[in-house]
């Protein structure tokens, strides 16, 4: 049976370390880092997660700031609110919750936020130095599912990873981070996507299978070979009789039997998920400290 990789427990570890530094540099006269988070809108997911984040900033002692912007707020109107941000010298980091209204070009905006402020790593430039193994920040999912990978001690060097998505949020860069010369890292990478043919012959050839596709237990036990690794990164809510709420949240993997056959594998809720915000955060210390862009 497989070792279950505690995503939560892990975030709350990072969270503790990052409250520690934040401590030590507040009493040492330093400056208290500082992320914002631009909300468009009413989305109930994205209220959730950035409210998420916010309780985060204030646990940890980051200060914090919430721009709250209405549905039918033009794309001129949040760029001017970007230029702002980019204008703060308080303001260490921020994000625009994605997605945004559909009159918005999401494009547009992730181009005007200043690089040395995109802790979210959404940025061209943000992924263009990450290709090149440069300092950056690291998009949130994929650089909380490297400190899983590596807080785990799970060996990436040489073994062959097939990531199941590419979207620019997981898929593709994830097949980037694993292919590079670092620690975790190192892998002969294969990515799959909606028009991969016969799959499954490379998710059974798979040491590490990394799914980020939003299809509920699509990735089943005869996908995949003995002692493999499962990074689940997709969450579905669907109806269930079971729940007093009358839904459930399930993974991108049939978690019982595929668990059954791995040596590792993140459950849904508690595995990838708390690690998007742990990571958003240790990229906004960073943003402070000046270790990125000096």
């Amino acid at each position: 049976m497989a070792i279950v990789i505690d995503g939560k427990l892990i975030s709350q570890q990072i969270q503790e370390e990052l409250a520690l530094e934040v401590k030590t540099i507040k009493t040492n006269g330093g400056k208290t880092p500082h992320l914002a988070a631009i909300l468009v809108g009413n989305d109930g997911a994205s209220e959730t997660y950035v409210g998420a984040k916010v309780k985060a900033c204030e646990k940890i002692g980051f200060k914090s700031t919430l721009v709250r912007l209405s549905q039918d707020t033009t794309e001129q109107e949040l760029l001017y609110i970007i230029k702002g941000l980019n204008a703060d010298a308080d303001i260490d980091g921020y994000i625009v919750q994605l997605p945004l209204p559909k009159h918005i070009n999401e494009q547009h905006i992730i181009e005007a936020v200043d690089p040395k402020k995109d802790v979210d790593g959404f940025h061209p430039q943000s992924v263009g130095r990450m290709a090149l193994n440069l300092p950056t920040y690291l998009p949130a999912t994929p650089y909380g599912i490297l400190q899983l990978l590596e807080r785990y001690k799970i060996e990436t060097v040489g073994k062959h990873c097939v990531v199941i998505g590419r979207s620019h949020i997981v898929g593709s860069p994830m097949s980037i981070l694993m292919a590079r010369n670092t620690n975790p890292g190192n892998c002969t990478v294969t990515m799959c996507h909606s028009r991969t043919a016969n799959l499954k012959e490379f998710t059974l050839k798979a040491d590490i299978i990394i799914v980020a596709l939003g299809k509920p237990e699509f990735l089943t036990a005869d996908m995949v070979k003995d002692g493999v690794v499962v990074i689940d990164v997709g969450i579905t809510r669907v109806t269930s009789d079971s729940t007093k709420s009358g839904f459930k949240l399930l993974g991108d993997v049939k978690y019982d039997e595929v668990a059954a056959k791995s040596s590792f594998i993140t459950p849904v809720p508690g595995g990838v998920g708390p690690m998007t915000i742990a990571s958003l955060l240790v990229n906004t210390l960073k943003a402070s400290k000046k270790e990125v862009y000096k």
